[in-house]
């Protein structure tokens, strides 16, 4: 057995709840397999491992090096069996997949009569909670069928499972062109961010009108729209229309508003569109009613037709602290964040395989400009190195560099100035490296460098020009980028008025809240 599949196993077992446990126990049990069995065995050793240890397992059990493999691979697939007639993981789409297995165990079984009258009901529910990919199976299936038994029941009947058949394709064609375009934005927005100039703006919009499927809004159902919607959001994060955000995000929840018998179907897509309205709600700056949402959500988690597993706990903790720290920034709120900090880290050990690395370093960062806004610039450089000594990460190229930018700052107010003049070499290398090099961080560099050569009573003044030219980029199209990952106007006015951070960004957000 490889050691994927070996981690698999171990992975698998230790996702299990006791009541999964109990489950399996009794499904092994009903199958008529001996107390002693291999694979049986096998499972009752592992699940008291803290660390996967072969030569326990060897031990422990009866199975020898060689038997191992099979008995792995034998105990996977069983586990697996157990878990699919679990009543908790018996979700409608899989319901309805049984249901297609026994339809087609009895055309084969040449009970055509019963086989059609089966499809005919699942087809109704597949269209019903919009599996559409399994509705043309169905009707696939019921072709087949015809072809071979024309039950003459139902008059035109060939031509209407053809008609189905094409309504159902040209759907799921479109359906497929815009979940790939929706994919393909979000795997830009990994890889780059926000666009960072016109070109790439006018780049990225050409791509999405050429790719984007000719469609009538009239005539394409639930799954279509939340893809349309999907790939709009993506289209509007990259270009920088956070306005366009919040309508398509929604438009998102609309739909499901629309279609609450959906929501325990789809509870993933549920949760994602209402974080991407949080996330619109924070670039417009909608502190009041970025509260309210979030409480929302919260009690949304709470709520019964949100399925209670693993999936979803993972995602319930990444949206729900990742806009926990957005509402602090939102408030100028940065003291007394190490309970945050700590819960925040505890739940990231607790769920590191189920959430990729990207959404890991991003909470890094917040929690970095948490501790920046607090003046605790070491804890700051801290966690901004979780980052940058990241040799793994291929994504986010926009938070790699901004975390450099703020390191820089952070060394400078930490009285780490022994350090500057060797960071901002390499920062700027690495910036021209990423294509990077825009007049924001341009302008910061810049000034960092000369730093040390400027005398203690010249210091304001410099705070001062550099203030009156950054002030310009605020409104800049894609110069303004910079102040989505660090508000660098603020610290300056912070420095230029001896006035903590905190204190500039609260009283700002006092201001807009009036």
């Amino acid at each position: 057995m490889t050691n994927d599949l070996t981690d698999n196993l171990f992975s698998l077992i230790k996702s299990l709840s006791p009541s999964e446990k109990r489950q399996f126990s009794l499904y092994v049990g009903r199958i008529g397999v001996n107390t002693d069995s291999k694979f049986l065995n096998l499972f009752k050793v592992m699940t008291k491992m803290k660390k996967y240890n072969e030569k326990e397992i060897l031990l422990k059990t009866k199975i020898s090096k060689q038997q191992l493999s099979n008995v792995k691979a034998h105990l996977y697939k069983q586990i697996l069996i157990s878990l699919r007639l679990n009543p908790a993981h018996q979700s409608i789409p899989v319901q309805i997949r049984e249901q297609f297995d026994f339809a087609y165990i009895l055309y084969r079984k040449g009970l055509y009569k019963q086989s059609l009258k089966l499809l005919d009901k699942i087809k109704g529910q597949a269209l019903e909670y919009e599996e559409k990919n399994l509705a043309y199976e169905i009707l696939e299936l019921e072709k087949i069928i015809e072809s071979q038994y024309i039950t003459r029941s139902i008059e035109n009947r060939a031509e209407s499972l053809i008609q189905q058949t094409r309504d159902l394709s040209d759907l799921n064609l479109i359906s497929s062109k815009l979940s790939n375009l929706s994919l393909q934005l979000y795997a830009i927005f990994l890889k780059m961010g926000y666009a960072r100039t016109q070109e790439e703006a006018e780049s990225i919009r050409n791509y999405f009108y050429q790719n984007l499927p000719e469609y009538q809004i009239k005539n394409i159902g639930f799954r279509e729209k939340l893809w349309l919607y999907k790939a709009h959001l993506w289209f509007s994060f990259i270009t920088q229309d956070f306005l366009a955000c919040y309508r398509y995000s929604m438009k998102w929840i609309d739909l499901f508003n629309e279609h609450t018998h959906l929501v325990p179907i789809h509870p993933v897509s549920y949760l994602k569109g209402n974080h991407y309205l949080l996330e619109s709600l924070f670039y417009l700056n909608h502190t009041n009613l970025f509260e309210k949402t979030l409480k929302n959500l919260e009690g949304m988690l709470k709520d019964a037709k949100i399925p209670d597993d693993d999936n979803i706990k993972a995602l319930a903790f990444l949206y729900l602290y990742s806009n926990k720290l957005n509402l602090r920034f939102m408030q100028g709120n940065f003291a007394n964040g190490d309970e945050l900090v700590e819960k925040i880290q505890k739940r990231i050990k607790k769920y590191k395989d189920r959430i990729d690395e990207h959404h890991i370093m991003v909470f890094y960062y917040k929690i970095a400009c948490l501790y920046f806004g607090d003046g605790n610039n070491k804890k700051c450089i801290e966690f901004l190195n979780k980052i940058i000594n990241n040799k793994s990460l291929e994504m986010r190229e926009d938070l790699m560099c901004f975390a450099r930018i703020l390191s820089l700052v952070a060394h400078y107010e930490a009285g780490l100035d022994y350090h500057l003049d060797r960071l901002v070499k390499s920062t700027y290398k690495f910036l021209i490296k990423m294509n990077d090099l825009h007049e924001v961080q341009k302008e910061m560099i810049r000034f960092l460098r000369n730093l040390p050569e400027v005398s203690p009573l010249e210091i304001k003044d410099e705070f001062r020009k550099l203030h009156t030219k950054l002030k310009d980029f605020e409104d800049h199209p894609y110069e303004r980028r910079a102040f989505l990952y660090l508000d660098i106007l603020s610290w300056l006015e912070s420095k230029i008025e001896n006035r903590p951070v905190a204190d500039v960004i609260a009283e700002k957000v006092a201001l807009v809240s009036r």
